[in-house]
């Protein structure tokens, strides 16, 4: 089958009446209720109240929230000390910019002292659209992954990001928690289980295993239906904790399925893809396609057109997946 052929099934799939909302209202609604549950969550912000969704909580908990200002460095720093004193601060900012921009003073004072901090970062992926590579964090992942004793979170949809939300509030450590600003399909419900460093199978298959984080598990989720057409029975895996990695989940697909495709609004080098690979090589080698930005930044668009662009919609996880089957196959 085409790519175009591809592009108008997928269309055809995508244009449903399913939910749509962004992940950082999960986040805001997240907060609220995590600062409802302990006394001791604070919230920071650097002067991107609203579009970050802090300005949930700042509503509801005033004297619990701090405006820092355009200083991403004093937001890490400062909230190192509060969990010092004993709160749990979230700090949040476009991810661009944290860790973007402060990520010496995330390793200094955060992740090497290992403190309770959550790092919200927001506004991550190429589908912040029209804001142009400044703003379209994709190294995030890399940069968070590689730093001892922090914790790497990308959920999927508005449910799970408050579900991930309420689970860094309870994780003693640091956490990194990233999540999108444009609206994005809801498709996972509250009996949807969540847990820090566990992967769900999303659909069963036994030719390839499709493993996802992000918005873009609905895209995998898209591409396996598209994939059955072509008498491809895909697994889909929803990883939404890039570190610790579900290792067991990753496995059992690998030996089961023989081949796999990785799929992130990242960066394909240093996120979920490269744990993945790291794992199978050492333990469980078998063919690898992975799925995400190919040492390249991003460029202003629409959301959708720039997941397009960067071949990470459906019709470019079938041919990833065509291309892995192939490869499994020539082994």
């Amino acid at each position: 089958m085409s790519i175009n052929a591809l592009m108008r099934l997928s269309r055809k799939l995508y244009a449903s009446d399913i939910p749509q909302k962004p992940t950082r209202h999960g986040f805001g609604e997240g907060l609220v209720l995590a600062g409802q549950a302990d006394p001791q969550i604070v919230a920071l912000c650097a002067d991107l109240t609203e579009s970050t969704r802090v300005l949930d909580f700042k509503t509801v908990f005033p004297e619990r929230f701090i405006q820092i200002g355009v200083s991403e460095q004093s937001l890490a720093a400062i909230a190192a000390g509060l969990a010092l004193a004993g709160k749990v601060p979230f700090i949040a900012s476009y991810a661009c910019f944290s860790p973007g921009r402060n990520w010496e003073q995330i390793r200094t004072t955060i992740a090497l002292p290992n403190v309770n901090v959550k790092i919200m970062g927001a506004h991550a992926g190429v589908s912040v659209g029209p804001d142009g590579a400044t703003h379209q964090m994709t190294e995030d992942l890399a940069l968070m992954r590689v730093l001892p004793n922090m914790t790497v979170l990308a959920p999927c949809d508005a449910i799970e990001t408050r579900k991930a939300i309420l689970a860094a509030a309870k994780h003693d450590g640091p956490v990194y928690v990233r999540f999108a600003r444009s609206e994005s399909p809801v498709f996972t419900t509250d009996a949807t289980p969540f847990k820090i460093g566990a992967a769900q199978v999303f659909r069963k298959g036994v030719d390839v295993a499709i493993i996802a984080c992000g918005i873009l598990v609905h895209e995998a989720l898209l591409a396996a239906k598209a994939l059955e057409k072509l008498g491809i029975d895909a697994r889909v895996i929803n990883c939404p904790s890039i570190k610790p990695l579900d290792e067991a989940t990753i496995l059992k697909a690998a030996k089961d399925c023989g081949a796999v495709v990785t799929v992130e609004e990242a960066q394909a080098a240093g996120g979920l893809g490269s744990a993945i690979c790291e794992l199978l090589s050492s333990e469980f080698p078998v063919p690898v396609e992975r799925l995400g930005l190919q040492d390249t930044f991003g460029q202003s668009g629409t959301p959708r057109e720039l997941l397009e662009h960067y071949h990470l919609t459906t019709p470019w996880i079938v041919k990833a997946v065509q291309k892995v089957i192939k490869r499994k196959h020539s082994k």
